[in-house]
């Protein structure tokens, strides 16, 4: 099981878009979800490891040789890396700054995934709003803050304004979640807790649609220092915090110079100790991430 933890910006692309946005992030068809193809992932720690290691067999079995493109005899790599999905859009919250919230929908899809993988999840149950106007959360000690109504505590995401329900099953994903993917937070930090918030799958989809960020870009003429005639366009990018998910994957050669799955999952691992850097716009700061791996040991 694999999570990306996006430090800065990350455009996914998918080319030329055909509405406003010219540079639109990578999107699953049906659902809308964003996503960075598995190649992405494959391929930059596919770098790192020749970059680190040199042309070692190591390095060809668990990626594939350099020459895969141009050898017909090239056999496949050992890790298969699926697609990295949304898990967890950051969006402006009144209370906290922000709010980390996913859906129903996305934590089924997660709990598929985790059966296939040796990881245990924290709980089959997942808790799902009555109305798109509600949201679970942790506790009364999360980014709540009083409605007009006496008595009445509100979420506000956006603009939006969001009744609160707290549920036992909430509490269990997000301490969950904050084990896996911030392993370095001590028990008593709510840093995580406070801002995971569940929403209803009709509000998240509205939200993955306007909550991402969009960037007007120029190209200055190099003499003159002025915008080129007719370069200006607009590119997508998730923002700093979003979280995704995935699956790696293993198999083995019988003739190859890695013994065992563990030994795959292991070098993979210390490739991703140190942020690297995904999907497109490098030489402007997009892209750096964290990535977690969990199980597969």
């Amino acid at each position: 099981l694999s999570f990306v933890h996006v430090i800065s910006s990350l455009h996914a692309g998918t080319g030329q878009g055909a509405g406003i946005i010219d540079l639109p992030i990578a999107r699953e068809k049906v659902t809308g979800i964003p996503f960075l193809p598995g190649s992405s992932l494959k391929g930059a720690l596919s770098t790192r490891c020749y970059n680190r290691d040199g042309d070692t067999n190591v390095c060809r079995d668990i990626f594939g040789p350099k020459e895969a493109l141009n050898d017909g005899n090239a056999r496949a790599s050992l890790a298969q890396f699926s697609d990295q999905k949304l898990l967890l859009l950051p969006v402006r919250s009144l209370a906290g700054i922000f709010a980390w919230i996913t859906s129903p929908y996305v934590l089924y899809r997660l709990l598929r995934d985790i059966s296939d993988t040796d990881v245990e999840p924290p709980t089959n149950k997942v808790p799902t709003p009555t109305s798109v106007d509600s949201c679970y959360v942790v506790s009364d000690k999360s980014a709540i803050i009083p409605g007009l109504k006496s008595g009445e505590k509100k979420v506000y995401l956006e603009d939006l304004d969001l009744k609160v329900d707290i549920s036992a099953e909430t509490g269990e994903w997000a301490e969950w979640l904050k084990k896996q993917i911030f392993p370095d937070q001590k028990e008593e930090d709510d840093t995580f807790t406070s801002r995971f918030c569940i929403v209803h799958d009709d509000l998240f989809s509205f939200l993955l649609e306007t909550a991402t960020e969009v960037n007007a870009r120029i190209r200055l003429e190099e003499e003159t220092k002025t915008v080129r005639e007719g370069a200006l366009w607009y590119e997508e990018t998730l923002p700093p915090e979003t979280i995704l998910s995935g699956l790696v994957l293993a198999t083995l050669l019988k003739d190859g110079k890695v013994s065992s799955v563990e030994q795959v999952f292991s070098e993979i691992g210390s490739l991703a100790k140190s942020t690297i850097q995904l999907g497109g716009k490098a030489t402007v700061g997009r892209g750096l991430c964290r990535i977690r791996l969990v199980g597969g040991q």
